[in-house]
Order: structure tokens, then sequence, then C-alpha cells
């Protein structure tokens, strides 16, 4: 494997965690463990092409694990890896940046945000 060289470290984390969905899909597993079929549920504008991709992605990285039940019909689930965890801090720090930014731009967050466990304050 040839050794990649990054311009600043931030490359790397992007690497992993960059694009549209990775960072919602980690928020949702944050949560708890979720099948697939909860994950689309939860963000409906995925396909579940890219959902399945994104999936395999996090999973080859380590950051997220893939859990097989053998029962019939086969259950499979997701959970954030003790590597994946590690990554709590960051998530927390872009959700709530995005806060403050849907607060400077449109006044309130009551009609930018969906009403979602990841939007409730604790």
């Amino acid at each position: 494997m040839k050794k990649k060289k990054y311009n600043i470290s931030v490359e790397a984390t992007l690497e992993v965690i960059g694009g549209k969905w990775k960072c919602v899909i980690l928020c949702h597993l944050t949560h708890g463990e979720k099948r697939t079929s909860e994950l689309k549920r939860l963000m409906p504008g995925i396909t579940q092409k890219m959902l399945t991709q994104q999936l395999r992605e996090l999973e080859e990285d380590g950051i997220i694990n893939r859990i097989v039940y053998n029962q019939v019909p086969p259950k499979v689930v997701y959970e954030l890896s003790e590597y994946g965890s590690s990554l709590r801090g960051i998530l927390d720090t872009l959700c709530a940046w995005g806060e403050r930014h849907i607060i400077r731009v449109y006044g309130d967050t009551a009609d930018m945000l969906e009403d979602s466990i990841l939007n409730k304050k604790n």
C-alpha cells in the first residue's frame, strides 16, 4: 500500500467522514445502533445505493461496526465502533456550529430544522 502524504491533517479527517451523508449517518449512530431501514427513514433524501455505499466505506475505515444476527429473516445493525466513538466531539461541534449558522442566517431554528431526536435540546 502506497503511503499518502497530506498537505494538512484535516484532509485525513475529511477523507474518512467527508461528503454529504457520512456525518449525518454518524450522528444518528451516536444515539445507538440502527438497521439500514431505520437510517433510510431518518434520512429520506439519501438513496438506498448511496446509503449502502457510505455504510460500507465507514465500515472499511473502522468507524462503524456491522453486526449480522444469524436469524430468519437476517438482521443487520450498524453501530459506532470504539474508534468511531472518538468522533463524537467533532460531530457535536459540527452540529452546534450548524445551529448557530441557521440562527445567524434565518433568525431561528424552529422552521429550519426537522423534528428529530438529533435536534432536541438536552
